[in-house]
């Protein structure tokens, strides 16, 4: 049975599947907007929205929270200093999930995930 067992595999590891999503948020957060497979949009999409509401504490403990999570600084100083100003009385839903179409070369579902 499948009860309470929500997260993708994504066919990896549990190791290259952390960097794969810490890298796809990162990237998120630092062009607001990425081209992705379904499966990858759908499972960074949390991570992302967790990450720009840690930030909007603005405290020191939610900026070490982060810094522990991504690999570089630079998507926590850009959530700190840009994202947390432009959605700071947005409740939550900060990003988007927009069909593209089947890619061309395996038939995979792509999306263009952006912040809203």
């Amino acid at each position: 049975m499948r009860h309470r067992k929500k997260e993708t595999k994504l066919g990896r590891e549990k190791a290259p599947r952390e960097a794969l999503l810490r890298n796809l948020a990162a990237s998120v957060i630092l062009h607001e907007k990425v081209t992705t497979t379904q499966a990858k949009a759908k499972a960074v999409k949390p991570l992302v929205e967790k990450a720009i509401t840690s930030g909007k504490t603005q405290t020191l403990a939610s900026r070490r929270k982060l810094l522990s999570f991504f690999y570089t600084d630079h998507p926590v100083n850009k959530i700190f200093d840009v994202l947390a100003v432009r959605y700071e009385n947005r409740p939550g839903g900060y990003t988007r999930i927009i069909n593209i179409g089947p890619r061309k070369n395996d038939g995979a579902d792509m999306v263009q995930i952006e912040l809203v």
